[in-house]
């Protein structure tokens, strides 16, 4: 996917305005200038950077807009988002560049990666957007939401953030979330429809999508 494919995909979510544009046709460049510095995206995935990492991420939105249109009103008026395990930035920067009135703290416990999402999101002007070199646990404030990729299974990342949020979690993963979900619930003791899935393929058809959800938990 190049980068007029990725608006196509973005504007049938909301138009973007021209510094909107411009933040996105960015991030190639300075993903790839900084990952030959620092490695946190695998260099044979550097060509699938906008389908793989940043149409990625925005499934989070796609979701919010197809699913859930008051929650997305509350993301478009302005909402605090925690992004925890953000790697280089994902999803995290995405979001901040389509949600500007959001307040976004991206945290990573690895410190290299938090750099990169630093300089990625500065380069950007991105002045809604915090780095933290930090576990969740020690960050100490709630969020209306949190959001991640696939850092672990669902059973090991909620309790990082359990209390830590007044909306809802969204997950992006893939494989068999069936199981994953089933196992979270018992093991917390979630009640019925407090977890949802949400099949990306539901908005776009390609192939690298199939298997992939958003995966939302509630309080």
């Amino acid at each position: 996917m190049d980068y007029e494919g990725l608006t196509r995909a973005i504007e049938t979510l909301d138009p973007l305005s021209p510094a909107q544009q411009s933040q996105f046709r960015a991030l190639e460049g300075l993903y790839n200038e900084w990952n030959a510095k620092i490695n946190v995206i695998s260099r044979k995935d550097m060509d699938g950077l906008y389908l793989h990492h940043v149409l990625h991420s925005l499934c989070i939105a796609a979701f919010l807009k197809m699913e859930r249109p008051q929650v997305l009103e509350r993301w478009q008026a302005g909402v605090s988002v925690l992004d925890l395990g953000t790697g280089g930035g994902f999803p995290g920067i995405p979001l901040a560049i389509l949600f500007p009135r959001c307040r976004f703290t991206l945290c990573d416990s690895i410190g290299k990666k938090v750099k990169v999402a630093t300089e990625v999101s500065s380069a950007l002007g991105l002045d809604n957007v915090e780095t933290v070199n930090a576990r969740a646990e020690s960050l100490g404030r709630e969020f209306d939401h949190v959001v991640s990729r696939a850092v672990t299974s669902l059973e090991n990342f909620y309790p990082w953030v359990k209390g830590r949020y007044r909306g809802s979690i969204l997950y992006l993963k893939g494989g068999d979330v069936a199981e994953e979900t089933a196992a979270l619930m018992a093991s917390f003791k979630l009640p019925k429809g407090s977890v949802s899935t949400w099949k990306i393929a539901q908005w776009q058809e390609n192939p690298w999508f199939e298997g992939k959800f958003v995966v939302e938990i509630g309080k």
